[in-house]
């Protein structure tokens, strides 16, 4: 086993790992145990009582942080001629399309989110093994597939996030950087867990939420008490 560094010491001499703190404590906690020197990401990972190999059962959906991600989203909008204009000033990296389809043909794939429309998905089909793996691929479920363009690129700007159950029925999503003040860590974690409530399938049965997690890049998880949410 590795041995722990003295920031990693002292980062878990401040946390109880036998215990679950509430979400405003929690957010402080990660906060004061993250001893990095760049802006690390804070994250959720919540385990679902959901079996995610039942259709009926997979919980995905998007949620907008009120206080945004922290991190500068790289967004390209795939989209005819007509609407390269409204992507562009709506704040799109790239903008384009046949040009852009042989970059990612070829292996490019250096945004985090692609917004198209209707109209261009049957060209992207083809392109399902590059970007299906990455998590790139449009849906019109989570509003990456629109006419409105322009509102599309400014949620995805503004804090907007997609999150779907993995195969072990965990969501991991980041919630903002450790630079942000414990009470917008807060809110964003706490807008998130609500948005996962509302969208609890009928046929789920048992505890919804097993377990609700919280951590820095390189900090250790703090457990958060769900009931205090």
């Amino acid at each position: 086993m590795a041995k722990l560094t003295k920031k990693q010491k002292e980062a878990h001499a401040k946390l109880d790992s036998s215990k679950s703190y509430d979400l405003a404590a929690a957010s402080a906690l990660v906060k004061d145990i993250t001893n990095v020197k760049f802006d690390a990401s804070v994250d959720m990972a919540i385990r679902l009582g959901v079996d995610p190999r039942k259709a009926n059962q997979m919980v995905r959906g998007v949620v907008t942080l009120p206080h945004g991600t922290g991190k500068d989203v790289k967004v390209l909008a795939l989209v005819t001629p007509d609407k390269e204009a409204e992507a562009t000033a709506a704040g799109a990296d790239y903008v384009g399309l046949d040009e852009y389809l042989q970059k990612i043909k070829g292996g490019w794939t250096d945004v985090d989110v692609i917004i198209t429309m209707p109209s261009v998905m049957g060209k992207l089909g083809p392109l399902g093994r590059v970007l299906g793996p990455r998590g790139l691929m449009p849906n019109p479920k989570t509003g990456t597939v629109t006419m409105d363009v322009a509102k599309a690129v400014q949620d995805v700007k503004a804090g907007k996030i997609d999150f779907k159950v993995d195969k072990t029925g965990i969501i991991h999503a980041a919630v903002g950087k450790v630079s942000f003040d414990a009470k917008k860590i807060e809110e964003n974690a706490n807008e998130l867990l609500q948005t996962i409530m509302k969208l609890k399938p009928t046929t789920a049965k048992g505890t919804y939420v097993k377990s609700v997690f919280m951590s820095s890049t390189m900090s250790p998880s703090v457990a958060v008490e769900f009931k205090s949410v």
